[in-house]
């Protein structure tokens, strides 16, 4: 039996964990932007930890089941309610046919993850029901959930324990600064060394733009780029190359004036310089952070972003140990 969805909030998209393997055909992984969060989600209803569920930003949908089942938010602090009674986030709950599904104001973070028993069951593009609105790719005939829809549920495994609950210490949201650690890259010697130290130095905020493509940092100081002949095909702006293949995380500053950090639902590639790339390990972080939220880039190199990516591993093996 379906959900009916009663209203959308501003941006809910379903999402999974992505469709990684097309990123060479320019169609990037996607999937959820903290995927900590949503696989989380997923254990405490009893899903495998890639299922789709709903991934919604600063306001929450209204959601009328037609069926039992069990559901989890987690994520940004985004308090579900269920029929009007306010309920804990990280936390396993039980809802009965006809009950509403609704949400208070946020309160810290911007991106909560919603499973439900079953895992939304719409049909798989390219082996993902992620959303991917730009190539109308997933989701709901490729684009964001609607008043009126109808939302498939596939068949609950029966391993959810409503009352489970995630340990506090064990949700990983933004402190007051940011810290998004950067390791530099191919094109860092296009940027002087006072540039160098300076990105590292000053403290930016979360710009406007900031969506699934990337995630747009002001408040900084310009960089200074070392003089160069302009190669052949790139432009002539000292930010620009001659076209290459951008990793997740790629650090992008055009003209050397506002850094941006591509993320899931980024190009493939282009001609802006990449100074370097946020770790994995903090990838899920800028999923949650609110416009203005102040950031500082932490300079790294690869044996500490190996280490952060072992730590990272530990924690999901923690919480799926919490969960049972």
């Amino acid at each position: 039996m379906p959900i009916n969805v009663i209203s959308s909030g501003i941006m809910t998209t379903i999402q999974d964990l992505g469709r990684p393997g097309y990123y060479h055909l320019g169609i990037p992984m996607g999937g959820a932007m903290d995927r900590l969060a949503m696989r989380t989600a997923n254990l405490l209803v009893g899903n495998p930890e890639d299922a789709a569920g709903l991934e919604s930003v600063f306001v929450g949908p209204e959601l009328e089941f037609t069926e039992d089942a069990t559901v989890a938010v987690c994520g940004a602090e985004l308090p579900p309610r269920i029929d009007g009674e306010q309920q804990p986030t990280w936390t396993a709950l039980s809802v009965k046919k006809g009950q509403v599904l609704s949400f208070d104001f946020l309160k810290a973070g911007a991106r909560a993850y919603i499973a439900i028993s079953g895992g939304i069951d719409t049909p798989p593009h390219l082996g993902s029901r992620a959303t991917y609105p730009i190539g109308a790719l997933g989701g709901v005939d490729g684009r964001a959930v609607q008043p009126g829809d109808s939302l498939p549920l596939g068949k609950a495994s029966g391993k959810a324990r409503p009352g489970t609950s995630v340990p506090e210490d064990y949700r990983r949201l933004p402190g007051a600064t940011a810290k998004l650690r950067v390791l530099p890259g191919l094109y860092w010697h296009r940027i002087t060394e006072e540039s160098q130290r300076r990105f590292f130095e000053d403290i930016w905020k979360v710009a406007n733009e900031a969506d699934r493509m990337g995630y747009r940092f002001q408040g900084g100081r310009p960089l200074d780029f070392v003089p160069r002949e302009q190669p052949f095909s790139a432009g002539s702006d000292p930010s620009n190359i001659t076209d290459a293949c951008y990793p997740y995380g790629s650090v992008q500053v055009p003209s050397g004036q506002e850094p941006i950090v591509l993320h899931r639902d980024a190009v493939s590639g282009g001609g802006y310089f990449m100074l370097g790339t946020v770790i994995s390990a903090d990838m899920d972080l800028i999923g949650q952070l609110q416009p203005n939220t102040t950031t500082q880039f932490v300079k790294v190199d690869m044996e500490a972003a190996l280490a952060a990516r072992k730590e990272r591993k530990a924690l999901i093996a923690a919480i799926r140990e919490a969960v049972g």
